[in-house]
């Protein structure tokens, strides 16, 4: 996915709109109404945790301390949280092949559905082109617990579109009628669709799609403003936004170059989108949600101090390692070396991301590059930091750092 955009519009702060504060989609309420676009490689369970605990918004009536914008990542990812109090109203899965989860084991099944009784309310997305396999797999969803599950007609991705899933079924519509029909039969949860504006601009299906999906029984439909061809390049066109919601009666998400609450706002403004959802800006602004819900309440919203940054920064790698040693406890099968691979890689893919916007960021990316461990990922995380806030060279803080977190290691290890 490319993580930057191309000459983002600057939108002024709308005078007339705001996020709404709630949506449903069936019987599931979404409050308020912002949603965490599926992202694949991007949006498992601890990145869905950690936006639900970087996005709690306490009003500024509350006490400063709970108020500051930290707050919720230092009070640390075992906090509770409800949809009522997170700035983010809906999470998604990343998209799974239906064709892989109908064939798995179920043991197999739980790494790719594994989700938290705080993840709620959490949407499964599933991508394929067999409308008998995707009503099999939308069933295992709903057993799973599942309160909505979502088909993914959007994913641009070669791999993806040769297979006929994602957006390569923009080009067959009776198929995708089919699917709508046999998923909606299988399941009494919520069905919505998140789908693009066509396969090219001379293929554009937006409308008639959201309206073949509104007689089929969906709950919902989300429009990425961009068609298949254009990838995530160019400009979303919001006025597809707002051609659907004319056309159609069940709510409407909004998808496309949402970066800030004053684009949020104006996506709102410019199309009545009943719903916003949000994509690359969340890895590179895990407060976006956050920000929208203060932005709504009070006008104005706090951008991230450096010490927000590393607190974010620390509690993500924190919370990864501390999912993977879960992952080994649950399974005495697990490739440990194979799986502290797959984490530290995980760590470096975020890296740049989470570096966005920090001085100095390229030195932090190069150490955590070179890192070979969870433990030394966050000692160069440690060590960067203190350098900046102590003045100390990073080479000694990282240094200093790395040794803290070895003998924190290997103390944990021993207590074990």
């Amino acid at each position: 996915m490319k993580k930057h955009w191309d000459n983002p519009t600057e939108h002024a702060m709308p005078t007339h709109a705001r996020v709404p504060a709630e949506m449903r989609i069936g019987g599931v309420r979404i409050a308020p109404a912002t949603v965490l676009a599926p992202m694949a490689g991007v949006t498992d369970t601890v990145f869905r945790r950690f936006i639900k605990n970087a996005s709690v918004f306490t009003s500024s009536a509350a006490s400063d301390a709970d108020a500051s914008l930290g707050a919720s990542l230092s009070a640390g990812v075992e906090q509770a949280t409800t949809n009522q109090q997170s700035g983010c109203g809906l999470i998604m899965t990343e998209f799974t092949s239906a064709d892989g989860l109908s064939r798995m084991r179920e043991s197999k099944r739980k790494r790719y559905l594994t989700y938290y009784d705080d993840e709620h309310p959490i949407s499964a997305q599933l991508f394929g082109s067999n409308p008998q396999t995707l009503a099999d797999s939308a069933r295992i969803c709903q057993d799973s617990g599942f309160d909505i599950v979502d088909l993914n007609l959007g994913c641009p991705a070669k791999r993806v579109v040769a297979c006929n899933g994602g957006s390569g079924l923009l080009r067959d519509l009776p198929l995708i009628a089919t699917i709508f029909e046999a998923v909606r039969a299988a399941v009494t949860i919520p069905f919505t669709v998140k789908f693009r504006m066509g396969w090219n601009d001379d293929q554009i299906v937006c409308v008639e799609l959201a309206k073949l999906a509104e007689k089929c029984g969906l709950n919902a439909v989300a429009l990425h403003a961009r068609t298949r061809e254009d990838g995530y390049s160019g400009q979303a066109r919001w006025e597809y936004i707002a051609q659907v919601k004319e056309a159609v009666g069940i709510p409407v998400i909004g998808n496309g170059d949402v970066r800030t609450p004053e684009d949020a706002s104006a996506l709102v403004e410019q199309t009545g989108c009943d719903a916003v959802m949000i994509g690359r800006a969340a890895p590179a602004n895990p407060w976006i949600f956050r920000q929208i819900a203060q932005y709504t309440a009070e006008g104005r919203y706090d951008l991230p101090t450096e010490q927000d940054r590393y607190r974010m920064i620390r509690t993500y790698f924190e919370m990864l390692i501390g999912e993977l040693a879960s992952e080994e406890a649950a399974d005495a099968n697990v490739d440990q070396a194979r799986q502290t691979r797959e984490g530290v890689g995980k760590m470096k893919q975020f890296a740049s991301w989470f570096t966005h916007g920090v001085p100095g960021g390229a030195a932090l990316r190069k150490a955590i590059y070179e890192a070979k461990t969870g433990a030394s990922v966050l000692g160069a995380v440690d060590g960067f930091f203190e350098a900046r806030f102590s003045g100390i060279s990073i080479d000694e803080a990282a240094e200093k750092a790395q040794a803290e977190e070895e003998v924190l290691a290997s103390t944990a290890a021993y207590c074990d």
